[in-house]
């Protein structure tokens, strides 16, 4: 993308629960459609088999990651998703370190997207990175992931909270990454533009979780906290998107890189 280049980084795979669960209010042709498109993200138990993926927006200026998967041993997720997973060996593998990473944007925080923000032992991974978090999405987490992930951001004094459409990176030729909220699957959602070489991807976070959402965006996630305003979000984003060709960088489908259908 001109002077930028996107690089989608997996850090696990694995089943989780029963798709039409998930996806109560979907219709048997949107499954029959999501199923065409992305049957990967289906087995033969009826189980839901996703990707946990991070994206990595490299440049001139630095690196910047968006969201730090499900995380080493011990991390939040670890009751629910295939954990350890493999986010710092894959960014090894792409010729980054860790301490390349300056960037850091959680698009949401949900133990599957923030679990390698930080070590076990309470210290940020990304040892040079500033952490960019909605502010809404900050008041909202508690529990775990409050406790093992804001908690130690905030006492390292990395943690960056946004409240408003933000740009991360303007080059002099014209590319530019930039943070806007797409509230509704949590109060603080966030996604990420950029844009470069005539071209854009949208980094789409949980905007949409499944094929199913992106080839009827009405359809509600159960775990939405609020499917009205997610529902409204998905469906301006895509068309956004649709509207400028973007490609679409997703979390959890088969494929990392997808178009709005």
């Amino acid at each position: 993308m001109g002077r930028l280049s996107v690089v989608a980084l997996r850090d696990a795979r694995g089943p989780y629960v029963a798709f039409e669960t998930a996806f109560p209010t979907a219709s048997p042709r949107d499954w029959a459609m999501a199923r065409a498109w992305d049957p990967d993200a289906f087995d033969a138990d009826d189980r839901w088999w996703l990707d946990f993926r991070a994206f990595a927006i490299r440049s001139s200026a630095g690196v910047t990651l968006v969201d730090t998967g499900i995380g080493p041993a011990g991390a939040p997720a670890e009751g629910w998703a295939p954990v350890p997973g493999e986010l710092p060996a894959a960014l090894a593998a792409t010729g980054v370190a860790l301490s390349d990473v300056d960037t850091i944007v959680l698009t949401h925080l949900h133990s599957d997207h923030c679990g390698w923000a930080v070590t076990p032992a309470g210290e940020p991974l990304f040892p040079n990175a500033r952490y960019v978090v909605h502010r809404d999405e900050v008041a909202w987490a508690d529990g775990a992931v409050a406790s093992y992930v804001v908690k130690p951001l905030r006492a390292a004094g990395v943690l960056s909270e946004v409240a408003a459409s933000t740009v991360l990176t303007s080059l002099p030729t014209g590319e530019t990454v930039t943070v806007v909220p797409t509230p509704g699957h949590t109060p603080g959602h966030q996604s990420v533009i950029v844009e470069g070489g005539g071209t854009q991807v949208v980094v789409t976070g949980d905007v949409l979780v499944h094929m199913v959402q992106l080839v009827s965006p009405s359809v509600v996630y159960v775990y939405e906290e609020d499917p009205v305003v997610a529902r409204a979000t998905r469906e301006s984003l895509l068309a956004r998107a649709a509207s400028a060709g973007a490609e679409l960088a997703t979390s959890h489908l088969t494929e990392p890189f997808v178009r709005v259908r």
